[in-house]
């Protein structure tokens, strides 16, 4: 059973006591991950959806060495290189995700939260080539408006909440 949540705190708050009692449950944080926030979602989640930065990086794999935790990790990619969203540009992929190999993160896939300009299968498509690319099987991207054209581009995982609960209040 697999899980997302956007926010550590909200996780540690919901998850920590179910997740004792049934390792069955996958948490998947698919929010963004402050530095200061990474002890804590290493406790929580077992897989990251939005490595964005070699500073992120090097403080995931710090602390997995200090808690004896690996979670799998998606790179987010900043597909439409918009400056007012996080992620890897897409020219800096290769040398991001080789800097994350060296660090031991067990990088499976890349993630990416396309334009809002109507070109969404443009970019689910050019993810799936990335994600061909680079042989990950895994690919993070569709949300609750768009998943049917990303499950078309192979994703793996979507981010239906707001069609299965709702919009957050």
């Amino acid at each position: 059973m697999h899980y997302g949540e956007n926010k550590v705190q909200e996780a540690l708050d919901k998850w920590s006591d179910i997740k004792l009692k049934n390792n069955a449950i996958k948490l998947h944080l698919i929010g963004r991950l402050q530095t200061n926030k990474v002890k804590f979602a290493l406790k929580i989640f077992d897989y990251i959806h939005s490595l964005d930065s070699e500073r992120l990086a090097i403080k995931i794999s710090e602390e997995e060495i200090k808690q004896g935790k690996k979670p799998k990790i998606f790179i987010q990619v900043n597909i439409g290189n918009e400056d007012q969203k996080s992620g890897i540009n897409k020219d800096n992929l290769i040398d991001f995700y080789k800097f994350c190999k060296n660090l031991n993160l067990d990088v499976i896939g890349t993630m990416c939260i396309p334009p809002n300009d109507g070109n969404v299968e443009k970019y689910f498509s050019e993810m799936n080539e990335i994600n061909e690319e680079l042989n990950f099987k895994e690919l993070s991207m569709g949300m609750s408006g768009d998943y049917l054209e990303a499950i078309k581009n192979n994703a793996t995982y979507i981010r239906v909440g707001s069609k299965i609960f709702g919009n957050r209040v």
